[in-house]
């Protein structure tokens, strides 16, 4: 194919992607004002025919019924895709459980919500006050319009929406809200374009997003997928192993001869870091970087305990060469990875010292949690509603005699392959390797679920030690196998990489549909690459415009940083290189130090709910008072300073490149062309009329022919936004 004809293709495909906009959903009022078409459900849901009707009040723990039109559903879409909110006179909010989704049998496009008039997530201790409460409902990231709904009672002090109005059956457009719209995006779709390089890279630059606009999303995905990695430019350093404790002369106390640079480079997390963020602003493989660093804050291993850069380094090439592989196989190479071994102990795990951290957190954390789930990632309940344990600590017990006996590959152990190990230091390179003087050999019962096959592990009785050694390794690969083959594993994943990339609290639908992708796959040695492509193309995940107001997620500090840096041409101090990417600075002060998770739980813990509120947001685990105002300043260093030169540690410097803004500020000194074009940029078209306006008014307050401080003062405002900061 040459390559004009090739270009032409692409082109074909680009203008050919489905529009990814989903309709907003309508919900239905009476036809003179804006109380909710409702009815009351008191029997059977099965049994009882939708009906359209309206009723006084309604009761805690009673079944009730609401309208709504507009929405446009996949095959096996239903209730769990579906979200009902309702805020009380006291500005509560509550999260109702959806029970059933049906189509009416009446009005063809009208579809009956049924759900049940109590608080979803029992967080709060009182229920709403008496009177008309606001309802609302959320479908794919989309918001309904808020109707009136009478608890206990009509009436009360609570208000509509400003420019709320009735929305009878026949009401097919306009919601009557000030909020965005997808009229607001500019060229086709790009308000989608630019949400997916949020989601998909460390952040848009103008030259992806124009490229993703000739080729379309699908195209640069494939291409994304069979990328090499990392970028030729980035290779990964092949640093040496060394001594546990350093040598003299590696330990920067011998004077001017000792190399600056040597216990930096061999016993801190400097090159990690410094080579992760190169990759994150420069690299080409975006995609595999992206979900690599995803993996990481599920898999965690952290430079607390890992001591060396090289024993890091090992780590991570284990997680971006699964990064679009098969679940299972990752689960082989983490488990037999030293750097893993070391930090959850199973590198010192023996039979008469059994360890059970391994054991337990790639369960817990690592593969299917705690408690039984659903294949849409909701509770498993028993019959008197509590959530099912997945294991107890016998199951713990059993897992830990399993893990017994690997340590760092020694040439001495049996069929050991060490090429990459030392004569002088510990081989943290090479999979541990088995001593079998040190495996448990007694029976084992393994974890217990509908379907499982693989239970039970006989004892090694009267073992030889080359028995001992295929024992150990038939052991090790069932008890992964029987993890693996656990029906959470599909849920329990899909859910954490939907939170790491798109949204902090993703419908059951849409972890449903991700999961039957992981379980579809499962023998598949690119499993991974399915998985990813139907996270990000997933109907919640795609759209110019996102309006449920908890759709999104805060954007953890390094993405924070990555993305404005990758938005506004990051280079060196001179301004004609690369940074040198000594830049962990920045997101370090806020929660974030990249490679360095406090604890195995990871930055934040995936199941955080906002105090005071019924959000899921995982990110803001490490907001507070502290970090909020110290993401103000990331916002403020980016746009109006710089990391200057400072030998050794910091080669090159780092800043951010606005000329092409200043151009902008030149030829309209109103600021307004400058504005528009941010928006589009910075906030994919979602700014509101009120905050263009604000920042407007604070830009001109410099003085027009200074163009620089005018587009700083620009980026800095958008940047430090609470509309910025959470990545929607």
């Amino acid at each position: 194919m040459s390559v004009l004809v090739l270009v032409m293709f692409l082109s074909v495909i680009a203008q050919e992607d489905q529009d990814p906009n989903s309709p907003e959903p309508i919900l239905l009022s009476e036809k003179d004002s804006t109380r909710a078409l409702a009815v009351s459900i008191d029997k059977p849901l099965r049994s009882q025919k939708s009906r359209i009707a309206t009723t006084t009040a309604f009761y805690p723990n009673q079944k009730v019924e609401i309208y709504v039109t507009n929405v446009e559903l996949m095959e096996g879409e239903g209730a769990n895709a579906f979200r009902v909110y309702i805020e009380d006179s006291k500005g509560h909010e509550y999260r109702f459980p959806v029970l059933d989704f049906r189509p009416s049998d009446s009005q063809k496009g009208v579809f009956g919500v049924v759900f049940l008039m109590t608080d979803e997530l029992r967080y709060w201790s009182e229920q709403p006050a008496d009177g008309d409460v606001l309802v609302s409902l959320t479908w794919r990231g989309l918001s309904s319009n808020r109707v009136r709904l009478a608890y206990g009672r009509a009436g009360g002090t609570i208000k509509d929406d400003p420019g709320a109005f009735p929305t009878p059956l026949g009401t097919t457009a306009g919601k009557g809200t000030d909020g965005p719209t997808n009229e607001l995006v500019g060229y086709k779709w790009s308000g989608d374009r630019m949400r997916f390089l949020e989601q998909a890279t460390f952040g848009p630059t103008q030259a992806l997003d124009n490229r993703i606009r000739r080729i379309g999303l699908r195209t640069w995905l494939a291409e994304q997928l069979e990328m090499a990695y990392p970028s030729l430019s980035n290779p990964y350093p092949n640093i040496d192993l060394r001594p546990v404790n350093a040598t003299t002369d590696c330990d920067n106390q011998n004077g001017d001869d000792v190399p600056a640079t040597c216990f930096r480079d061999h016993y801190s997390m400097y090159p990690v870091q410094t080579w992760f963020y190169k990759e994150a602003l420069y690299g080409e493989p975006q995609l595999r970087h992206r979900v690599s660093w995803a993996l990481s804050q599920i898999w965690v291993i952290s430079g607390v305990d890992t001591q060396q850069s090289s024993w890091m380094f090992e780590y991570h090439q284990q997680l971006s060469k699964n990064a679009f592989g098969n679940w299972r196989t990752m689960m082989s190479d983490l488990t037999l990875n030293p750097g893993m071994g070391n930090y959850l102990d199973m590198i010192r795990s023996t039979r008469t010292n059994p360890n059970e951290n391994y054991p337990r957190e790639v369960m817990q954390l690592f593969n299917i949690g705690l408690f039984m789930l659903n294949q849409d990632g909701t509770l498993q309940l028993d019959g008197q509603g509590n959530p099912i344990p997945t294991y107890d600590q016998t199951t713990i017990n059993n897992f830990t005699k399993v893990f017994t006996g690997w340590r760092d590959c020694r040439p001495a152990d049996l069929n050991a392959s060490c090429p990459d190990g030392s004569p002088t230091a510990p081989d943290y390179k090479d999979p541990m390797s088995l001593s079998p003087n040190n495996h448990d050999l007694t029976a084992k019962t393994l974890l217990s679920y509908p379907g499982v096959t693989n239970q039970n592990i006989a004892a090694c009785t009267g073992c030889t030690a080359a028995q001992i050694y295929t024992y150990a390794y038939n052991s090790l690969n069932q008890a992964l196998d029987n993890i693996y083959n656990h029906p959470n594993v599909a849920p329990f994943t899909s859910k954490l990489l939907i939170q790491q990339l798109v949204t902090s609290d993703p419908t059951p639908a849409y972890v449903g549909r991700v999961s039957a992708v992981f379980n579809a796959n499962r023998s598949n040695p690119s499993q991974m690459k399915e998985v990813v492509r139907a996270i990000l193309l997933d109907p919640e995940a795609r759209g110019d415009v996102k309006t449920d107001p908890r759709y999104g997620k805060l954007r953890e500090p390094v993405q924070l940083m990555t993305n404005i840096y990758r938005n506004f041409n990051v280079t060196d101090i001179a301004g004609t290189g690369r940074s040198d990417g000594d830049i962990n600075r920045f997101p370090s002060g806020q929660g974030q130090n990249a490679f360095f998770s406090p604890t195995v739980f990871n930055y934040y813990p995936p199941t955080f709910i906002v105090p005071g509120t019924t959000l899921l947001a995982p990110e803001f685990g490490i907001y507070t008072t502290g970090t909020a105002i110290g993401r103000a300043n990331i916002g403020n260093s980016l746009a109006f300073g710089q990391v200057n030169v400072a030998l050794p540690n910091t080669p090159s410097g780092t800043k951010i490149n606005l000329a092409d803004l200043q151009t902008i500020a030149a030829a309209d000194t109103t600021s307004n062309q400058l504005l528009d074009h941010l928006n589009a940029r910075m906030m994919h078209g979602t700014m509101s009329a009120q905050m263009k306006a604000s920042i407007m008014t604070a830009v001109n307050t410099v003085v027009a022919t200074d163009t620089l401080n005018r587009a700083r003062t620009a980026v800095y405002l958008i940047a430090t936004s609470s509309q910025f900061q959470v990545q929607r």
